[in-house]
């Protein structure tokens, strides 16, 4: 009698495995394209970045990112770490640059204009200049246009103050004359306070300029701001008469007119 043959056994995966393989890549393909849907353009992500990188510290010398791109979140921890004990008054020079990059063309060029004209007039060292984002100013300490407790212009106040009248016929922006006083108490029947003092001081200047020297009314503004924004601390008798002080600002036109919304 033949003997009955045994089955040979199956080789190879069993059938279940097919299924699961499928099931398997079909979930692979679904997670790739959320994957695809939800991953940020390298190339406009290191544009962003470097946008970002440039605002805050103003240099592109630096990469944000590492070779792998990966890096912007540990690059920002660093850089907080590495500034977040440095004092606002330690920046110094740094901050003075960072400054001078956001002021504009025009206004550098009013300033070296106001600096010549000093300079010719001879009448440089009574006058102090500075620049910001807002025009150039021009600084005239109190003992120079005023005695002390009044707002009635010197002649040495006037004769500074019409020297700069030439000054104003050059360009036709807006002037704006600021007043300001130390932390001294002043009460007076005409100046209760240092707010009166300051504003009207900031008038004087502005009447005479108007008045004796035919610049615009239209162009003439005055603020004053009494002891509220010294230079310095008022500390000292030094450093209370620098504080004592008329500014003459020479408005930005630029940013005259993003103020006011149009151009003139």
């Amino acid at each position: 009698m033949a003997r009955q043959r045994k089955k040979a056994k199956q080789t190879g995966a069993p059938p279940w495995m097919t299924t699961y393989s499928d099931l398997m890549s079909l979930l692979l393909t679904f997670f790739i394209l959320l994957f695809s849907m939800s991953v940020v353009s390298e190339e406009r992500f290191r544009e962003v970045a470097e946008s970002l990188r440039m605002a805050l510290i103003g240099s592109s010398s630096d990469a944000i990112l590492d070779n792998e791109g990966n890096a912007l979140e540990d690059y920002e921890f660093e850089e907080v770490s590495e500034f977040e004990d440095i004092e606002p008054e330690d920046l110094g020079v740094e901050e003075s640059i960072l400054m001078e990059d956001t002021i504009s063309e025009e206004v550098h060029e009013l300033y070296q204009t106001v600096t010549n004209y000093l300079e010719i007039k001879g009448i440089e060292s009574d006058i102090t200049l500075s620049r910001d984002q807002e025009g150039v100013y021009i600084d005239i300490q109190e003992a120079i246009l005023f005695d002390s407790g009044s707002a009635t212009l010197k002649p040495i106040g006037r004769e500074t103050i019409g020297s700069l009248a030439g000054l104003f016929e050059l360009f036709d922006n807006e002037l704006i004359v600021e007043g300001y006083t130390d932390d001294i108490p002043m009460s007076s029947r005409r100046f209760p306070s240092n707010w009166e003092l300051s504003v009207e001081r900031a008038v004087s200047v502005l009447r005479y300029l108007s008045e004796s020297h035919s610049v615009k009314a239209t162009r003439l503004s005055a603020r004053g701001y009494g002891e509220h924004r010294p230079v310095v601390l008022n500390d000292s008798r030094e450093n209370r008469a620098q504080n004592r002080r008329v500014n003459i600002v020479i408005v930005h036109e630029h940013r005259k007119e993003g103020t006011n919304g149009s151009e003139e």
